[in-house]
């Protein structure tokens, strides 16, 4: 992107910004903040293009912490550390709760007051920006990226005059609240189909109820093993090992691998064999106990540690055994078994995987079993890809309608606008008349039983130097 309407200019991100807070961070509570605690945000608080509160870590009773890291609805948020994918992830905040802070992994960003924060935040949202970021990331392949203060205020933006901001930002308002209604409904559609295929899988099974029922450590090939993590390599050597996402997306493919320095005795026993079945031993309470079917060829990977491998013996067909590991009654007794403090990453072990009971009808009868259920799921399975389709034809729109905004070819130009030559000139004024930052003044919170309401955590709260900045009435649309 290099040609600009008339009227517009380039500038950097530093030069639109009064300044960049980061956050600090130390050892939380693994659980979500009650709401008269102080929390932390996660990164997953900045991930999915909009806010959300419930993403922190409680703060233990009686750590020291800078009040002025608390987070304030208006304000402009992104993830300095993330996966390749996410990192510098922006969101603006709308209504949030009290006594949530910045992280170390985010950043808070103040614009100058000629600079529309909505319109700042559609910015940064771009794929010219994001690509930007991307690109001046650093960390590797398979861990997770970080973005600099100095390498985000570097960054060259396109600036329109202030009343064509203005006129984007109503635009894509507009736009991309339609797109949205669309997508929840795609959505509503995915998740519901989902309910259907499990549906129809349980309603199978439960036939089953009169055939003999045994646990899974007695049905084995081998014992269980669960795989081997290594650290990724920088070049093109190293083992192919699976990631979590192979199983989380029953996808096999080299997209869901990495190359890793493993020492190959060390690994020689974790090749994957055709009719392997994986389960996530460990992951976010929604996945942990997931499976998937390996049907790919030979030694094409390794499995790492996260994942427990189970090969049964010939009195069971792999894929019926997938299948009954996926029934709703299997998956809700493996993420009841798991343990883990509420907030963390749960895990399961294998003795909780070799106690799962499973029915264990003669081959011909799992057999029909298997082919009624592929048959009973083939149409949901291509609703699902036809949903599949249209969220992604939804992402496709949406950072086409960015990339059109901030290329002045969304909307009509007005040669009448005042160029953005002097709209850079004011910002500059307003920089140069900051006053020098001060030293963030840190907190310890009262513990004592006692203490009156004006010693409490929540009572002492530190005001912004400038509070009308951000105003506790603030609603999304008023944010400009």
């Amino acid at each position: 992107m290099t040609d600009l309407p008339p009227g517009w200019e380039w500038a950097t991100l530093g030069e639109l910004l009064l300044r960049i807070e980061a956050g600090k961070s130390f050892s939380c509570e693994p659980r979500q903040a009650n709401d008269d605690e102080w929390g932390i945000i996660k990164v997953s608080a900045m991930t999915w293009g909009r806010f959300r509160e419930e993403e922190n870590k409680a703060v233990p009773v009686g750590v020291t912490f800078d009040r002025a890291c608390e987070i304030k609805p208006g304000d402009i948020l992104v993830s300095r550390a993330n996966t390749e994918e996410y990192v510098g992830a922006p969101v603006l905040v709308g209504r949030c709760r009290p006594r949530l802070l910045l992280s170390d992994k985010s950043l808070r960003l103040t614009p100058s007051s000629h600079i529309g924060r909505r319109w700042l935040a559609f910015l940064l949202s771009s794929p010219y920006v994001r690509g930007e970021i991307s690109c001046r990331a650093t960390g590797t392949k398979d861990s997770m990226r970080n973005i600099s203060q100095d390498s985000f205020k570097d960054i060259r933006v396109p600036v329109p005059p202030i009343l064509e901001q203005h006129r984007i930002v109503a635009a894509l308002e507009s736009h991309l609240s339609r797109l949205d209604k669309i997508s929840h409904t795609v959505e509503r559609s995915r998740i519901r189909a989902s309910m259907l295929r499990r549906k129809v899988l349980d309603d199978a099974g439960s036939r089953l109820s009169d055939t003999p029922w045994k646990q899974l450590g007695e049905l084995l090939r081998e014992p269980l093993r669960n795989g081997h993590s290594a650290r990724a390599t920088q070049d093109t050597t190293g083992i192919r090992t699976l990631t979590l996402t192979a199983v989380t997306n029953n996808q096999f493919i080299e997209k869901n691998t990495k190359l890793a320095a493993a020492d190959p005795d060390r690994v020689r026993h974790l090749w994957l064999r055709s009719g392997d079945i994986f389960i996530q031993r460990s992951n976010t309470p929604g996945l942990v106990g997931s499976s998937a079917l390996y049907r790919g060829p030979e030694d094409w990977a390794i499995f790492p540690d996260l994942l427990i491998r189970i090969r049964v013996d010939s009195s069971l067909l792999p894929e019926f055994v997938h299948m009954m590991l996926s029934t709703t009654r299997a998956k809700r007794y493996l993420r009841s078994s798991a343990k883990g403090l509420a907030g963390s990453m749960p895990k399961i072990d294998q003795g909780t995987i070799e106690r799962i009971e499973l029915p264990t009808p003669p081959l011909d009868v799992q057999r029909e079993f298997v082919e009624f259920v592929k048959a009973q799921q083939e149409g949901i399975s291509r609703l699902l890809g036809g949903l599949e389709g249209a969220r992604s034809r939804s992402g496709q729109l949406r950072r086409s309608l960015l990339r059109e905004a901030f290329a002045g070819r969304l909307l009509p130009q007005d040669p009448t606008d005042e160029p953005a030559l002097a709209l850079l000139a004011r910002i500059r004024a307003e920089r140069a008349n900051q006053p020098k930052p001060q030293r963030a003044r840190r907190t310890k919170p009262k513990e004592s039983p006692g203490a009156s309401p004006a010693e409490s955590p929540a009572a002492s709260r530190t005001e912004w130097p400038d509070a009308s900045r951000t105003p506790t009435t603030y609603e999304q649309g008023e944010l400009l």
